[in-house]
C-alpha cells in the first residue's frame, strides 16, 4: 500500500495541532462517547434551545456569543460543537450557516473531534490565568484559516480569574466579524453579569426519568443487549438528568449480563447501583409512619447488611413521602410513575396523615438526610431519622394542637396509632406526655407554631442573657458579640425565638444562632428575624443605660456632690464597681484559658 499522505484540498480543514485524534480502530469506545449527537436532532430533553436556535438560524440572527449552562453530563460541549458545526456548514450544495447538519459538511467530523484548526477548545479548569485568553485575544484579529468562523469554545467559563474576565470583556462586546465565542459553565452563578450580558444563554435542562429511560433502551436495541425495563428506569432515575453520567452507568450494566442467557434485571441492576428494594423501603417507612419502631430498626439493619446505601433510602422515603403528599393533594390519579400496587398502598398511607404533617416529615427526612451524609456512621444517623419520624407521624397535626392549647373539643390527632399494652401492675402512660417526649424537631416548622408550647427541650436556654452568658468558649465570641449588639428580643421560647435584627446585622446572625442552638440542646431551633413587630433593647443597650442610670444615681449622692463642690470643675468620668468573687474566680478561669 501507499503510505504517502493523501493532498490537501481547499476545503481541508488543516492540521489537528497534536490533538491526536483517534484511529478508526482504536478499539471498544464507550457508550458516552459513541452515542454523542452529531446532529440537533439527537438532542434529548433539550427542544426548547433547538427550537431558538433553529429560528435564529433561518433568520440570519447569529449571535456573537452563547453561554450553556447546566449540570454534568446534560450536552454543554456537545451542543458547543454542534453550534460550531452549524456555523462553519459547508456542502457542495450548501454554503451558509445551518441548523441541519445532514449530511454533514466539510469541517463536521474534525469539530466534532476536537480536532479543527479554527475551531479552538480550552478548558478554563486548567488555564484560568490572563495570559491564556491573551493567547486567545492575540488570535482573534486573524482570519480562520479555512472555516467560515473562528470558534472560541471555552469550557467551565467560570473558572476563569477575574483579571481573564477583565481581559476578555472588550472582545467579547465588539468582537470581529469573523469570530464566535461559546461558553460553558456548570457554575452560572460565578460568571460576572458583565460577561453574561454580552451572550446568548441557554440552560440545558436535566432529561426527565422517562425520556431518559426510553433513550437507554434505544441504545440496547441498537447494541443488542437486553436489560430489564425496570432497570433502565433505576438508571435513569441514579443518573439524576445526565445523558452521560446514564451512559456510563448502561456500560457497567451491560457487562452485568456477560455470559447469561437472560435480561440484565432489575435486581442485579440495584445490587451494582448499592440501592436498596424500594418495595422494602415502602415496607419501612410503612413501618415507622406506624410507630412500630422495632420493626423499622429490623428493617433497616436487614436493608443495610443487603447492600443498601443509607442515603439512597433516605432519598427513597423521601420520594416516597413526596409521593403520599401528591396523592394527598391531587388524589389516587396524581401521576406518580409507581407501579399501581404501589400507588394503591400509597392512597392508604395517605388516608392516614394530613397535609401539614406529611410537610413535618419531609422536613424531619431532608435535616436527616443531610444528617446520614455528614454522620460518621451513617446507619446510625438513618435509625434516628426513622425514629423521629415515627413520633412526627403520630403526633396531631398543627390545627389540632392549636385546638388542644385552646381546649376545644373534637380536636384529636389526625393519625392515631395503637399503643402498646401496659404492664398490669403500672397505669398507662398519659398521651400528651408521650407527644411531648417524642416531640420531632420539625415541629419548630412555622404551620406547627401553634404546637411549640409542648416543646420540652432539656437544658434549654431561658433567654437571650442565659445563652451570652454561658458562651464563655472562644469559639463563640464573634456570635456572642452579634448577639449582645444587634438582637432585639420579640419573643423567646424554647423551640422558637422570634428577634427584631439591629441595624447593620449580620444577615446569617439566625442561621448561626440556630445552628449554636441545635449544638447545644440536639434539637432544631426556628430562629426568626422580623421587621414587622419591635423588639427590646439590645444586651449592649440595656448595659450602656444601666450605666447611664448608676452615674447619674452615683451623681446624685451627697458625698459625691460634696466632693464635687470641693473640686470645682470636677466631673465623674467612671463608676467602678468593687469586685466579687465570681467575678476573679472568671478572671482567673480566663487568664488561664488564653496561658
Amino acid at each position: 500500500m501507499d503510505d504517502a499522505p493523501e493532498p490537501k484540498t481547499d476545503t481541508d480543514p488543516g492540521p489537528s495541532l497534536g490533538l491526536g485524534l483517534p484511529e478508526a480502530n482504536a478499539g471498544y469506545q464507550v457508550l458516552a462517547r459513541k452515542y454523542r449527537p452529531l446532529r440537533f436532532e439527537d438532542l434529548i430533553g433539550q427542544e426548547a434551545m433547538v427550537r431558538t436556535l433553529t429560528n435564529a438560524f433561518i433568520s440570519g440572527r447569529i449571535a456573537h456569543a452563547y453561554m450553556l449552562t447546566g449540570v454534568r453530563g446534560v450536552g454543554k460541549t456537545t451542543t458547543a460543537r454542534l453550534i460550531a458545526r452549524a456555523l462553519n456548514y459547508l456542502t457542495d450544495h450548501v454554503d451558509s450557516p445551518s441548523i441541519t447538519l445532514d449530511p454533514p459538511g466539510v469541517h463536521c467530523d474534525a469539530i466534532q473531534k476536537g480536532g479543527h484548526v479554527d475551531v479552538m477548545e480550552m478548558d478554563a479548569a486548567s488555564r484560568t490565568g490572563v495570559g491564556d485568553i491573551r493567547e486567545i485575544l492575540e488570535g482573534v484579529r486573524y482570519a480562520p484559516v479555512s472555516a467560515r468562523f473562528k470558534v472560541y469554545v471555552i469550557d467551565e467559563v467560570h473558572m476563569l480569574s477575574n483579571s481573564a474576565f477583565n481581559a476578555l470583556l472588550k472582545t467579547l462586546e465588539e468582537p470581529p466579524p469573523h469570530v464566535k465565542f461559546i461558553f460553558a459553565t456548570t457554575e452560572i452563578r460565578k460568571v460576572p453579569v458583565t460577561v453574561l450580558s454580552r451572550c446568548q444563554r441557554f440552560d440545558l435542562k436535566r432529561v426527565d426519568r422517562d425520556v431518559l429511560a426510553g433513550h437507554l433502551a434505544n441504545i440496547c436495541e441498537k447494541e443488542g443487549a437486553s436489560v430489564d425495563a425496570d432497570g433502565l428506569a433505576l438508571i435513569a432515575r441514579a443518573a439524576e438528568g445526565s445523558v452521560r453520567d446514564a451512559l456510563s452507568l448502561l456500560d457497567q450494566a451491560m457487562v452485568q449480563g456477560e455470559g447469561s442467557t437472560g435480561p440484565v434485571t432489575a435486581l442485579q441492576i440495584r445490587d451494582m447501583l448499592g440501592l436498596a428494594d424500594r418495595v422494602r423501603v415502602l415496607d419501612l417507612l410503612e413501618a415507622a409512619l406506624a410507630g412500630d419502631h422495632a420493626k423499622a430498626l429490623a428493617e433497616i439493619a436487614s436493608l443495610y447488611d443487603s447492600g443498601g446505601d443509607p442515603a439512597i433510602i433516605t432519598r427513597d422515603c423521601l420520594d416516597y413521602v413526596h409521593a403520599l403528599t401528591r396523592v394527598k393533594a391531587a388524589g389516587p390519579d396524581a401521576d406518580l410513575t409507581e407501579a399501581k400496587e404501589t400507588v394503591q398502598r400509597l392512597v392508604v398511607i395517605a388516608d392516614t396523615l394530613s397535609i401539614a404533617q406529611l410537610t413535618r416529615l419531609w422536613k424531619i427526612l431532608l435535616v436527616g438526610l443531610d444528617d446520614v451524609r455528614r454522620a460518621p456512621d451513617p446507619l446510625t444517623a438513618v435509625e434516628m431519622t426513622l425514629l423521629r419520624l415515627g413520633s412526627a407521624a403520630s403526633l396531631p397535626s398543627p390545627e389540632d394542637a392549636a385546638k388542644l392549647l385552646r381546649g376545644v373539643e373534637g380536636a384529636a390527632p389526625s393519625a392515631p396509632k395503637p399503643e402498646p399494652e401496659p404492664p398490669v401492675d403500672m397505669p398507662p402512660a398519659a398521651p400528651v406526655a408521650q407527644e411531648e417526649a417524642e416531640m420531632p424537631t420539625a415541629m419548630v416548622d412555622e404551620p406547627a407554631e401553634a404546637a411549640l408550647p409542648l416543646l420540652e427541650i432539656k437544658d434549654a436556654p431561658a433567654s437571650i442573657d442565659d445563652m451570652v452568658e454561658a458562651m464563655s468558649d472562644r469559639a463563640d465570641a464573634a456570635l456572642r458579640s452579634d448577639m449582645m449588639r444587634f438582637i432585639r428580643p420579640v419573643s423567646f421560647k424554647p423551640g422558637r425565638i422570634v428577634f427584631e435584627p439591629a441595624e447593620h446585622a449580620p444577615p446569617d446572625l439566625a442561621q448561626r444562632l440556630a445552628k449554636r442552638l441545635q449544638d447545644w440542646t440536639g434539637v432544631t431551633w426556628a430562629v426568626l428575624p422580623t421587621h414587622d413587630s419591635r423588639g427590646g433593647e439590645t444586651i449592649r443597650e440595656r448595659h450602656k443605660r444601666e450605666e447611664r442610670e448608676h452615674l447619674e444615681r452615683v451623681s446624685r449622692d451627697p458625698a459625691v456632690q460634696q466632693a464635687l463642690r470641693i473640686f470645682p470643675g470636677a466631673e465623674i468620668v467612671d463608676v467602678r464597681r468593687p469586685a466579687t468573687a465570681a467575678d476573679q474566680d472568671a478572671t482567673e478561669e480566663t487568664a488561664k484559658s488564653q496561658s
